[in-house]
């Protein structure tokens, strides 16, 4: 990463001393976006709703399944009757 710039993946920024000073209302902000927490100008961390955070889960799952698809598509193909189960 480029030690001059830091891409900041936010519209709303705020430092850890204002976290520290009034979480609530960090909090209060990331329930509709996500906020950035810098520290020394730097990002530091995100803080994102429990929503956003379980979409971001959900994603991952999704990936890592696409994943094992692709890893197991030129298996052998199984042939089942129906009508045998």
């Amino acid at each position: 990463m480029n030690t001059i710039f830091q891409r900041v993946e936010a519209d709303v920024a705020v430092s850890v001393t204002d976290l520290k000073k009034n979480p609530n209302a960090v909090f209060s902000m990331a329930r509709s976006e996500a906020v950035a927490i810098l520290s020394h100008n730097r990002v530091v961390g995100y803080v994102i709703s429990p929503e956003a955070y379980d979409g971001f889960l959900d994603l991952a799952e999704d990936l890592a399944d696409i994943a094992e698809i692709d890893r197991t598509k030129d298996d052998d193909v199984v042939s089942v009757d129906l009508n045998g189960l």
